[in-house]
């Protein structure tokens, strides 16, 4: 059994999670609904508040999801109680961001501007044409987007150019130096 796959999942208020006939599961909030099909052998088991994932044999397959299968209800239930965010800078002379109409637009210093589509779930916003903040309720999705636009231009060592998360650390290289 999985340690993780062990632990409750404590609902919020106004938090429901529903699960019909076909294993398909769906969690919906406050902040809107969300969907996924629980793998075959599981079995969720709901009580006052929490929910259990339980796992029906010690198949090494099944008990590599058991642990997955609950991480992944959890933030679910994290995304459509609270949502998540994922914050990103733009750092370079002339690099900026903006959002126009569905896609987000980014000049990084290439000849041409780059344009990233926004899927459907996601809110992106830019504030002072450098911070770029993007919420959302799916958390794999959230992050992916994030991801995404961050490799158009990874920040580089020398300089610090580039698009990097607002908390990353980017570790200085000093440049080559005249004897």
């Amino acid at each position: 059994m999985s340690r993780i796959g062990k632990q409750e999942i404590s609902l919020p208020e106004k938090v429901e999670i529903k699960i019909d006939d076909s294993s398909a599961l769906s969690v919906e909030g406050p902040k809107g609904k969300l969907q996924w099909a629980l793998p075959r052998g599981l079995s969720l088991e709901q009580e006052d508040g929490a929910v259990r994932i339980g796992c029906e044999s010690k198949d090494r397959k099944l008990r590599a999801m058991h642990g997955t299968a609950r991480s992944l209800i959890a933030n679910m239930v994290e995304g459509v109680s609270n949502g998540f965010v994922r914050e990103l800078e733009v750092q370079g002379v002339g690099f900026r961001a903006a959002v126009k109409g569905k896609d987000l637009d980014l000049s990084l210093g290439f000849s041409h501007p780059v344009l990233h589509p926004i899927p459907e779930g996601l809110t992106v916003t830019v504030e002072e044409n450098t911070k770029i903040k993007v919420e959302g309720i799916d958390k794999q999705l959230v992050g992916q987007f994030a991801a995404d636009v961050r490799s158009y231009y990874p920040p580089e060592p020398y300089k610090g150019k580039g698009v990097r998360y607002k908390d990353e650390y980017v570790r200085r290289k000093q440049g080559k130096s005249v004897k």
